[in-house]
């Protein structure tokens, strides 16, 4: 018989009598354990119930089996309202002193260094141009998007994965410190974004006379107070 051959069976034998061993092992203990239990006056339902997950447990190791997520807790209702009433004490307290907001920490577990350059760079710079470009439709009717939101943002602030600016900015919209707004910055500003190249590869997808929809990006208030919490090294 082939060497690795006899080595499986050599692993299978050893895992087995390592069952085995456990089984009569488990037996033993709990034989004991139930009588102990009887005679300490324990119902039979609870004993029951407590060998149970001893045993699942104690399975689960021998096996290999990771054992299952710990089942997550939410708060009572009580326990929010109770939450909620010591804010409101707080709020009316002129002793109590919140030097950031609480949010913060957990924004900063969250984001990611180009993320972090993002925001940087939009309280540094300002508003920034974005365009979308969609086919060209008599009245709009009928009209389809090829590309959303394309700017100059990745490059400007400098990241690394350029690629995933998108992605970034959805992000940092999700954690409310950017907001997409249908408001147009300076317009001039609109023709260096209109000649890049993956503006100008989605306006040559989107056929004759394509269409672009000018919009912009900003720091939100509770963007700025961030950065100046967070990031900006001079406060």
């Amino acid at each position: 018989m082939p060497s690795n051959s006899l080595g499986l069976l050599r692993i299978a034998a050893n895992a087995g009598l390592s069952t085995v061993q456990w089984i009569v092992d488990t037996s033993v203990r709990t034989g004991t354990r139930v009588t102990r239990s009887l005679a300490a006056g324990e119902s039979p339902a609870s004993i029951v119930g407590d060998l149970g997950a001893e045993l699942r447990s104690a399975a689960q190791s021998v096996l290999g089996v990771p054992a299952p997520p710990a089942p997550v807790r939410h708060a009572s209702v009580s326990e929010l309202k109770a939450r909620g009433a010591e804010l409101l004490r707080q709020s009316s307290d002129v002793r109590f002193v919140e030097d950031t907001h609480p949010a913060y920490e957990r924004i900063l577990e969250e984001l990611t260094p180009d993320e972090a350059r993002i925001i940087r760079f939009l309280h540094d710079e300002g508003p920034q141009p974005t365009v979308d470009v969609r086919t060209n439709r008599p009245l709009g009717i009928g009209s389809e998007l090829i590309e959303a939101g394309l700017s100059m943002i990745g490059r400007q602030a400098g990241v690394r994965n350029q690629g995933r600016t998108n992605a970034y900015l959805n992000n940092l919209f999700r954690l409310g410190l950017i907001w997409f707004s249908h408001e147009e910055v300076e317009p001039s500003r609109y023709q260096v974004v209109e000649v890049q190249p993956e503006v100008q590869e989605a306006m040559a997808k989107a056929g004759r006379a394509p269409k672009t929809i000018r919009r912009s990006i900003h720091l939100t208030p509770f963007g700025e107070d961030f950065h100046r919490t967070c990031l900006d090294p001079e406060d």
